[in-house]
């Protein structure tokens, strides 16, 4: 029996990805669950499994093709199970109950029992309208017709029935607010996918539980909603060949990725940076005389392992910086955890994993969790949950120098840290009467923030936080 693979729902928002490897060939016998992809995503490279037990048919994508979610990519020859005996003697009745039974617990009906019920009705229909049988058959009784037709509109009855979809496409439809009754159907036997549902929220179909779907008929009020946005059209770009040569480099995987979501995030950002200088000549003597004991316990003692403890302080310190906006509500989400991602510099691109609690963890937690995660990030082994639900990011390009620059949020975040390279330079100390130059390390900070939810003074003062932590080492001891 021949059995197509689609690109499975990868989680985390995912609708596309690139083949890295096929693993298997033409011909080959594969088992359930045995890798036979792999997949790059703007997250993570993800192996994906055989769904089922049998012979490789047809491989129909191959390295550097980008995938969708719903795209077939192989097909297999399945080997059908020997159906199980059922024991004689059993009412054809009671196996049918029985399969009900377990649909039902399943959150759908059987396929062949919506089939046949559909036949045994199909004749009905044909033969006359469903609301004028009543009324003809009980046209001697007065009182018949009453009660027939009461009970005509079929639509509760119809709520109650589950609607066919998977956990994982129910849980998506709760996250989006989208209705599964009012989603047209793409998948095997009338099943909602989770492809159905993106698409139904996208249109602005997607209704809240509990609440009606507003009729389709009646126009809006263009007296009272504000003229929309006028389009900005993008010009096509010149044939540059006639200047000379050039090469077209796909934009794929995690550059792909990170145009999107930086184009999202400067669009719907009004970003804004307040830039200052960190002394960090005490916390540098610091990490030089506990470096070696970090290291002894399998960790790495850098500038960023600090600035996440002293990011995840002051987070808790001003709430409002480890936040979404959300517009649609009119509210303004305050999260009580602190998930701190880190910019990473890979071949594919820039990747931000997420290290969870920060608030929770100890400067030599950090130095081992730190390393490790960029390491697996950089050798494409990170997992997708990696890179779900950061609260703040921190991207430190001090190792490649730079005086200073403007990092972009990440959305739906609402404010980075950046840092630049610490170098050593003159500084004032004492007053205009009284003052001497003394040698200083010194590291430059921009901390990038959404200025509808927080403002100048808003960042200054996180920022002056940060600093007063870099020039006191000891505060990290009570943090």
């Amino acid at each position: 029996m021949p059995h197509e693979f689609k690109l499975p729902d990868l989680g985390e928002g995912i609708h596309e990805g690139e083949i890295i490897d096929v693993v298997v060939s033409v011909g080959d016998t594969v088992e359930d669950g045995q890798t036979i992809l792999v997949v790059e995503t703007d997250k993570a490279a993800v192996e994906v499994p055989s769904p089922v037990t049998g012979v490789v048919k047809e491989i129909k994508v191959k390295p550097g093709d980008m995938v969708n979610v719903g795209d077939v990519l192989m097909t297999f020859e399945v080997k059908e199970k020997p159906k199980e005996k059922e024991p004689e003697g059993k009412p054809a009745e009671e196996k049918k109950e029985e399969k009900r039974k377990e649909a039902k617990e399943e959150g759908a009906e059987p396929r062949e029992a919506k089939e046949k019920e559909a036949e045994e009705k199909a004749p009905e229909k044909r033969k006359r309208p469903a609301a004028a049988a009543p009324a003809k058959e009980t046209a001697p009784v007065p009182a018949a017709p009453a009660k027939e037709t009461a009970p005509v509109p079929a639509a509760p009855a119809k709520e109650t029935t589950p609607v066919p979809a998977a956990p994982s496409t129910r849980r998506l439809a709760r996250e989006l607010g989208v209705d599964l009754r009012q989603v047209p159907p793409s998948g095997p036997g009338g099943r909602v996918t989770s492809e159905d549902v993106r698409a139904h929220a996208e249109k602005g179909k997607a209704v809240g539980e509990g609440k009606e779907k507003p009729p389709e008929k009646v126009p809006a009020k263009p007296a009272v909603e504000a003229p929309p946005a006028p389009a900005v059209e993008v010009p096509s770009l010149p044939d540059f060949t006639q200047w000379g040569s050039v090469e077209r480099v796909p934009l794929r995987s995690v550059r792909r990725a990170t145009a999107k979501r930086m184009a999202l995030a400067w669009s719907q950002i009004p970003h804004v940076t307040h830039t200052d200088v960190a002394d960090i000549t005490d916390l540098e003597a610091f990490r030089q005389r506990h470096k070696a004991e970090i290291e002894a316990k399998g960790g790495k003692l850098s500038i960023t392992v600090f600035a996440l403890k002293a990011a995840a302080a002051a987070l808790k310190e001003y709430p409002y910086f480890n936040a979404s906006l959300d517009m649609a509500a009119g509210e303004i989400v305050l999260k009580h955890y602190h998930h701190i991602g880190v910019a990473v510099d890979t071949d594919r691109g820039l990747i931000v994993p997420v290290i969870r609690d920060v608030d929770c963890k100890s400067i030599g937690d950090l130095s081992k969790e730190l390393p490790d995660l960029a390491e697996r990030t950089r050798d494409g082994k990170a997992d997708v949950k990696d890179m779900a639900g950061g609260t703040f990011t921190i991207t430190n390009v001090g190792a490649l120098g730079g005086t200073g620059f403007t990092p972009i949020i990440n959305y739906p975040q609402v404010a980075i840290l950046g840092m630049g390279q610490a170098r050593l330079k003159p500084v004032v100390r004492g007053d205009i009467n009284d003052f001497e130059i003394v040698p200083r390390l010194v590291v430059p900070l921009a901390l990038g923030f959404d200025h509808r939810v927080a403002d100048g003074a808003d960042a200054a003062r996180f920022l002056n936080f940060i600093i007063d932590v870099f020039e006191d080492p000891e505060k990290l001891m009570v943090l």
